[in-house]
């Protein structure tokens, strides 16, 4: 029997193994346990590629938060669904907060497969084209690094690839806020760790429409019947009632201690 026919098993049966170990050494305890431990921990600027093959730096996205999302384009179901109820829950956050508050990136990791033109035909196939929203492929040792920055854990199976499904939400200073888990993004479990980032973020507007914008965005609330964020007027109505009393109060504690003199 000629040589290369012998060798067909013993090259199946490696690859076999290799799955095999994947699937026994993928625990989503310590999996888990790794993605919670690099919470208040920074990502680093690392570099990657766009969809049209130019060095992407992830610092020139520092300033405001940013939303990660890990996926392998070979993935036919969990990654292309992780996607979409992402995306949806971005739209109700870029409602919510503005286009500009914020950026996302999804990046292939599956780093031998996942090249700028799948990356592409990944965002098209999704009809992703926001102009806040990146799809981002890189080599062994950025993905590798990234991956580890942001506690993302994966391992080669029999289906393809087993890991969380993770979405890490970073601050304007690129450190790890908030993972988010599940196929299904809820809109609050998006749009709340973002809203509390955006509060803290500075803007380059005058004093005067930062509390306006702050105003905005602490009255802004989710609406579960919609399923969307809405301006809640009766916040707004309590906080200048507030507002009034206390100037009533404080009017009445000045004329008062003027009297008394």
């Amino acid at each position: 029997m000629p040589f290369r026919y012998l060798l067909i098993p013993l090259v199946i049966g490696v690859f076999t193994a290799a799955a095999n170990a994947g699937e026994v050494e993928y625990d989503r305890q310590s999996a888990l346990d790794t993605s919670q431990a690099v919470i208040g921990e920074v990502v680093q600027a690392h570099t990657l590629r766009d969809i049209n093959g130019q060095f992407f730096e992830l610092s020139g996205l520092r300033g405001k938060p940013l939303v990660v999302n890990m996926i392998y384009t070979s993935c036919h179901h969990v990654c292309p669904t992780i996607t979409k109820n992402l995306a949806s829950a971005v739209d109700i956050a870029s409602e919510a907060l503005g286009d500009d508050t914020f950026s996302v990136i999804t990046v292939g990791f599956d780093w031998a497969v996942d090249t700028p033109d799948r990356m592409r035909l990944y965002a098209s196939d999704r009809r992703i084209d926001a102009p806040n929203w990146h799809f981002l492929s890189g080599d062994a040792t950025s993905i590798e690094a990234l991956s580890k920055d942001l506690g993302f854990l994966f391992y080669p199976s029999a289906k393809g690839f087993d890991h969380l499904t993770q979405t890490t939400v970073l601050d304007a200073e690129g450190v790890v806020y908030r993972q988010i888990y599940g196929v299904d993004v809820e809109p609050p479990s998006l749009v709340e760790p973002l809203k509390e980032l955006v509060f803290d973020t500075p803007r380059q507007a005058g004093l005067l429409e930062h509390w306006l914008d702050t105003f905005r965005l602490f009255c802004t609330v989710y609406d579960p019947n919609s399923g969307r964020y809405k301006f809640d007027y009766s916040i707004a109505t309590t906080i200048f009632v507030g507002i009034l009393c206390l100037g009533a109060i404080g009017t009445f504690v000045i004329r008062e201690w003027r009297r008394a003199q």
